[in-house]
């Protein structure tokens, strides 16, 4: 089983953010993928029902430590008492990242991330120069749909595994 995680704004997510998030999570439940968010609103919320809506499975790595915090959609609620520090257990969970929009919490989940050298596609996300001015590498899709094919490839070559669902 291949697990994606699905990184972007809460409360600062836009209506496109959503939407792209929703048919992100949509189309990772329908390859067979475990969807992992933060667990909470805007994007995270959105990834959790597109999977719930297909049927999928979806875990939460909360902030607090009350289950009842998560977002509804949420088919495992785990409260961690980490507070942005579960970013890490977010990120260590999983077999590779979407990213979806930008926010502070996103940027150090896409830290991490690339520092544990996970496979990583953005939509409609951040860019991120080093101290030089140049842009560092980080892989973007256009589409949901390229986003959710690329991510499952990538984690496929990487780990051997089969793509999911397939």
């Amino acid at each position: 089983m291949v697990y994606i995680a699905v990184v972007g704004p809460g409360h600062e997510a836009t209506p496109q953010n959503r939407r792209d998030a929703y048919e992100v999570g949509r189309l990772l439940a329908e390859r067979g993928a475990v969807v992992v968010t933060g667990g909470l609103g805007g994007v995270m919320e959105a990834a959790a029902q597109g999977c719930a809506d297909a049927q999928g499975t979806s875990v939460g790595l909360l902030p607090g430590h009350r289950r009842e915090a998560g977002n509804p959609h949420l088919s495992v609620a785990l409260p961690t008492g980490l507070g942005e520090l579960r970013n890490g257990l977010l990120v260590c969970s999983a077999d590779g990242v979407v990213s979806i929009g930008g926010s502070w919490g996103t940027l150090s989940e896409l830290a991490l991330a690339k520092g544990s050298e996970l496979s990583v596609v953005s939509v409609d996300g951040w860019s991120v120069l080093d101290a030089n001015g140049q842009r560092l590498p980080l892989d973007t899709a256009a589409t949901p749909a390229e986003a959710v094919d690329w991510i499952l490839a990538a984690v496929a070559a990487r780990t051997g595994a089969r793509s999911a669902g397939r």
